[in-house]
């Protein structure tokens, strides 16, 4: 239930707005990927170092994203959402003004902090402006504005970068956020939930569990060389799950309750939203490279291409909100992660000299089957977590979204690594190698949609019936 919000209670389309404007700066770090090069130039860093830009970031927001989520149903959405906005502000001016790497990676912590605190309550304030039987097409209204974000943001990178530098990209959303901060006022408070309690020891523990998972996962670089971290932080990951498991079903307030997962649908669609994130994040760490090198691309029509992913997300929302009218849910991640699939095949034979055309429709399907496979992942979350509940199932698909960014951060950047390596190894040019590489990481990406895609047949998504859906 909420208290009155003025503004947005009368014309909630506005208050849809506003929550999409404070949204739009976390889907707007697609122009950081545009300046990548740029970049690693600047502060003259080997590729492979450019992954802790992402991962700085996203695992700073994977790790709290749930968290604040739970913090929200709380002490309220909009609270947390605006903090969300002023700390996003401040650590996009102290990205632009980074002297060094290391200060540009501190910044990037806190942006990540602000983007965890917009996006766990983001969600969840949409959908309480709307009744209930409207929830899948306002999701599908919030998936098009992240995909509007994400769109934009290499096509504002391009001709920023090309005009003010790599530093350009952080600055221009200071401005935004702190916009989105003085029209929020217009939101629902929320009722808080005094007589809730916050479980401080289960968010430290996953807290660890996922900072352990995704640092094990970096540290698989190294392991020939210094097995020691990977597996001190595979120990830290292991004990901290079983905890948090322990800590959550022994409980009355969990974090979240674990007993959603006995759902084998419900869990089956979150975990496959990891490995889709996964497979679709190759595209923004490794296509910017490739157009540098063979695409023969100014910086602004390098923007534009990057811009095909994102463009489809942002066409698949309101699509599959009105989709989810006459099928299920379920149909629609499994039509969402069959169009991934055809798209990272495609991709993943990309060759010399590029052709820009087909790679960007095979970006653009791309987008299309993530922004679809999204929608429904949210329309089962939220339908199968208690409404009262809405910023932890919100959060909830937000987190899994990351996790697997930040997992393709490390572990596609790995493969392509190792690969290109193997190859100079074995004498071939750096141009040949880099292709090696960038074909080794996106077979594996391609292999994890396909996978999706067999899995969801094995359940039955595709004949599952609107009214099963959710």
């Amino acid at each position: 239930m909420t208290r009155s919000g003025g503004l947005a209670e009368r014309y909630p389309g506005f208050g849809v707005f506003v929550v999409g404007l404070g949204t739009l700066v976390v889907p707007f770090d697609s122009s950081v990927n545009v300046a990548f090069p740029h970049i690693v130039r600047g502060f003259n860093l080997a590729i492979p170092a450019i992954q802790w830009i992402v991962i700085s970031y996203t695992l700073t927001y994977a790790a709290l994203t749930l968290v604040f989520g739970r913090v929200g149903d709380i002490l309220g959405h909009r609270r947390i959402f605006q903090m969300g906005n002023v700390s996003g502000a401040v650590a996009f001016l102290l990205c632009a003004a980074a002297p060094t790497y290391g200060w540009l990676l501190g910044a990037r912590i806190l942006q990540g902090v602000g983007a965890a605190l917009a996006l766990s309550c983001g969600p969840a304030l949409a959908t309480s402006l709307y009744p209930e039987e409207q929830r899948t097409r306002v999701l599908g209204l919030y998936t098009m504005m992240f995909g509007i974000g994400s769109a934009l943001g290499p096509i504002l990178a391009g001709e920023l970068v090309q005009q003010f530098g790599w530093r350009a990209v952080f600055w221009f959303r200071a401005p935004i956020a702190l916009l989105a901060f003085s029209l929020t006022w217009s939101l629902p408070r929320g009722t808080p939930r005094g007589q809730q309690r916050f479980d401080a020891p289960g968010a430290a523990l996953l807290v660890v569990a996922i900072t352990g998972l995704l640092l094990t996962l970096n540290q698989l670089r190294t392991l020939e060389q210094s097995p020691w971290g990977c597996i001190a932080a595979g120990v830290v990951t292991i004990l901290s799950v079983i905890g948090f498991i322990r800590r959550e079903t022994s409980i009355a307030q969990p974090i979240i309750d674990l007993r959603f997962f006995r759902d084998r649908d419900f869990a089956l669609v979150t975990a496959a939203h990891v490995l889709l994130n996964l497979a679709g994040f190759s595209i923004m760490l490794l296509v910017p490279f490739y157009l540098d090198r063979l695409g023969g691309l100014a910086v602004p029509a390098t923007g534009l291409v990057l811009a095909s992913s994102p463009a489809g997300i942002m066409l698949a929302g309101p699509v599959a909100g009105w989709l989810t009218r006459s099928i299920s849910a379920r149909r629609l991640a499994l039509i969402g992660a069959a169009a991934m699939a055809l798209a990272q095949i495609s991709i993943s034979l990309a060759d010399a000299p590029a052709n820009i055309p087909l790679l960007a429709a095979s970006m653009f399907l791309q987008g299309v089957g993530l922004g679809l496979f999204q929608v429904a992942c949210f329309d089962i979350s939220t339908a199968t977590i208690p409404r009262e509940d809405r910023g932890v199932a919100g959060s909830l698909v937000m987190m899994t979204r990351t996790v697997g960014v930040v997992t393709a951060a490390t572990v596609l950047m790995l493969i392509f690594q190792m690969s290109r390596s193997r190859s100079m190894a074995e004498g071939l040019p750096d141009g040949a190698a880099f292709l090696v590489g960038f074909h080794a990481a996106f077979r594996v990406a391609a292999a994890l949609t396909v996978l999706v895609v067999l899995a969801g047949w094995w359940r039955g998504w595709a004949n599952a019936g609107r009214a099963n859906a959710g």
